[in-house]
């Protein structure tokens, strides 16, 4: 009773946070699983458990009136365009009447909440990776962000052939999963998420890289490079207006993949440095992790 007690106590404090949270992530849900319009009896036991999951907040605004007019949208099986835009009108009524979070923490819960409306039903369809893709592609300003740079560059490499393989899917399965709450899921199994997870360990990806801004921002380095050596990169970095440092450090906004032995595999690279950067990348730090080959293609385009 105590523990509960102190849990009610603390969520006095928290409740406008966890409002806010709760509201970008439905709403990336109801995008997820409404991809098509059409609402699978799996997709509606997710909803419905993910509701029951956040009763505690169904006396707050919006939930008092957003609980019922989901209940109601997916009470026959099928959501309307009409039910789900109007869910996500309710939706972002309440969250542009708050500043509890900045816009690119709210994108990225939403996308959360995509993520998870993707895998409602546990199985990932090619329209729902074309929507996740289409998506990505319309917020690059989420670039250089956990965990958007990585799921951009898993897409790339899984659409580069136009075909989807099952190996594929089960990779993007493995991955996506890590974003989801699983408490409040009804149909995602842990025990199978785990074996995949265990099967594709995808670590850190290196970033679809379009471009990179060297004035006043800190780089890093780390493997051989296959065309100079390290001090050659820092000068040049350096005469372009950026900075280097051979640590990854708070203020680190590159770091750059060599492939001449640390080779950058088709999903993942890995290392010392690789593995603080995607740790300070989770923490929220702005630090974007790039193959050799871009930044090389980059440097050539503007000497």
């Amino acid at each position: 009773m105590k523990n509960l007690s102190e849990l009610e106590d603390y969520r006095c404090f928290t409740t406008p946070a966890e409002l806010h949270k709760a509201i970008n992530t439905l709403k990336g849900i109801v995008a997820g699983i409404t991809t098509d319009y059409q609402i699978s009896e799996d997709e509606v036991n997710e909803l419905s458990h993910w509701c029951m999951s956040h009763q505690h907040l169904v006396n707050r605004h919006p939930f008092s009136e957003l609980i019922p007019m989901i209940e109601e949208a997916y009470e026959d099986g099928v959501v309307t365009s009409s039910e789900a835009n109007d869910i996500v009108w309710l939706c972002n009524n309440f969250v542009s009447d708050s500043d509890y979070y900045d816009f690119l923490t709210s994108s990225l819960q939403f996308l959360q909440g995509l993520i998870h409306g993707i895998l409602a039903d546990g199985e990932i369809t090619n329209e729902e990776i074309s929507t996740l893709n289409k998506w990505i592609s319309a917020n690059e300003y989420l670039s250089g962000c956990y965990p958007f740079d990585e799921i951009e560059s898993l897409l790339l490499t899984i659409l580069a052939d136009g075909k989807i393989t099952d190996e594929e899917r089960n990779i993007l399965k493995a991955y996506l999963s890590n974003f989801i709450d699983l408490t409040t899921s009804y149909n995602l199994n842990q025990p199978e998420l785990d074996a995949l997870k265990e099967k594709y360990s995808i670590q850190g990806i290196c970033a679809v890289c379009q471009e990179i801004e060297f004035k006043d921002n800190l780089f890093c380095f780390t493997g051989q490079s296959t065309r100079a050596k390290r001090n050659d990169i820092a000068e040049l970095v350096e005469s372009l207006g950026g900075k280097f440092n051979n640590n990854i450090t708070k203020k680190t906004r590159y770091l750059i993949v060599g492939n001449d032995g640390n080779p950058c595999w088709a999903f993942s690279c890995y290392g010392r440095k690789i593995e603080d950067a995607i740790a300070k990348r989770k923490d929220g730090q702005q630090l974007t992790i790039v193959n050799e080959v871009d930044f090389w293609d980059i440097i050539d385009d503007l000497l």
